[in-house]
């Protein structure tokens, strides 16, 4: 009956995305911080109590992880969902997660209340709606090639929700994709738009008749301007490069009805072993950054970045005398970001070997065309993006 839910509790959702098991940062395993990070998700579900958690995509950090992670990861969600029975649990493939590696325990992973998306069947739209018993609606779609999707696809989706919501229950959708005017503030590979290899797409595109969108893929928590709180990147519990310099969380959503404009609050996730960069804006001379250095806690455990501006190279006993002040201390390691003074990055001479590797295919394209005074029109860039498309989408399907 239309208008029943009043009487209801509100259906409560907590949103998180970006886990990236198995990430390694410049080598080192970050196991202990991941571990950590589920600890901190269970005991908030134990305290907030939601009826559905939904993870919107790049579960895995590789589309090939290891035997272990895949283990930490099946364990991780086994205790996530008894830390709540009853609770419905919703995760969606990413594009750095494998769609069949989704696909292929999807029967079991349903007999405990946890359902596994990670491909489109465009003959089965309906299995991408997943019931929140008596509480509401979860249209989730996992990551597509944004340039096969046809038009309308989302709106149809909620179309289809729409007759299957008779008690006019909240409906959530979950994706895992780029919206156009986000904040991108974090992310390596960004060129105009596209953001990881992902074109970005209006928020207009995703249609209307959700009262909540939970999305993945940017890591930089936001709710997104425009849609009336409706619309937000839960962003990544802990920080995957040195440049995702602010607060990490979780999103836990309120909605009592279809309709009804929902309620947000985040809970921070602490990281035990922090990403600290000196100085923490721009670039800094050898000995101001060692000064900096020096005065670092001496019992603060850390990843360490250190951004050094050098008139040609870095004094030779610049790594030795690093290591030397943080002796005996838990700080895990320490790059030196060097960058000499007056080269812009982005320009060959200016890209330091770390840049490079965080470089995306297209980028190191369009800097070898530049160098050699060669034009790389759209219509290149265009055709070099559906190949790197294509092989990306191979490499998720195996």
């Amino acid at each position: 009956m239309v208008g029943s839910t009043e009487t209801k509790e509100p259906m409560k959702i907590l949103h998180t995305s970006d886990w990236h098991l198995g990430h390694l940062l410049y080598g080192a395993d970050r196991g202990e911080e991941q571990a950590a990070m589920m600890d901190q998700l269970e005991a908030i579900l134990r305290e907030e109590k939601p009826d559905a958690l939904i993870v919107s995509g790049d579960i895995f950090h590789t589309s090939q992880p290891s035997a272990s992670i895949q283990t930490f990861f099946t364990q991780s969600v086994m205790r996530l969902r008894a830390a709540v029975p009853g609770m419905t649990v919703v995760i969606i493939a990413g594009n750095h997660d494998s769609a069949s590696r989704h696909e292929v325990t999807k029967v079991l992973w349903e007999t405990q209340g946890v359902h596994m998306l990670g491909s489109v069947d465009k003959d089965h739209l309906e299995d991408l709606i997943v019931e929140v018993p008596d509480k509401g609606l979860v249209v989730a779609v996992p990551y597509l090639n944004e340039r096969s999707i046809p038009d309308g696809f989302y709106q149809s989706l909620l179309n289809l929700a729409a007759t299957r919501n008779g008690e006019n229950l909240p409906v959530v959708m979950a994706a895992h994709l780029t919206v156009s005017g986000s904040d991108f503030t974090g992310h390596e590979d960004v060129r105009d738009v596209t953001v990881g290899g992902i074109d970005g797409v209006d928020l207009a595109t995703l249609g209307t008749g959700y009262d909540y969108l939970a999305l993945g893929h940017i890591h930089r928590p936001q709710t997104l301007p425009g849609s009336d709180n409706r619309a937000r990147y839960s962003g990544t519990p802990i920080a995957i490069s040195f440049d995702e310099a602010y607060s990490h969380s979780v999103s836990v959503v309120e909605m009592a009805a279809h309709g009804d404009r929902p309620e947000i609050r985040t809970v921070e996730i602490l990281n035990p072993c922090p990403l600290v960069t000196l100085p923490t804006k721009g670039f800094g001379p050898w000995e101001e950054v060692k000064a900096l250095l020096e005065q670092f806690p001496k019992d603060k455990p850390a990843y360490m970045r250190l951004n050094v501006e050098v008139d040609d190279y870095l004094p030779k006993s610049a790594q030795e005398d690093a290591r030397a002040l943080l002796k005996d201390t838990p700080v895990k390691f320490t790059y030196i970001n060097a960058r000499r003074k007056g080269t812009a990055a982005g320009t060959r001479n200016g890209v330091t070997v770390a840049e490079f590797q965080a470089m995306s295919p297209l980028a190191v394209a369009e800097m070898y065309a530049r160098d050699s005074g060669l034009a790389f029109e759209e219509d290149l860039k265009k055709l070099f993006r559906e190949a790197e498309a294509q092989v990306e989408q191979e490499k998720r399907n195996n």
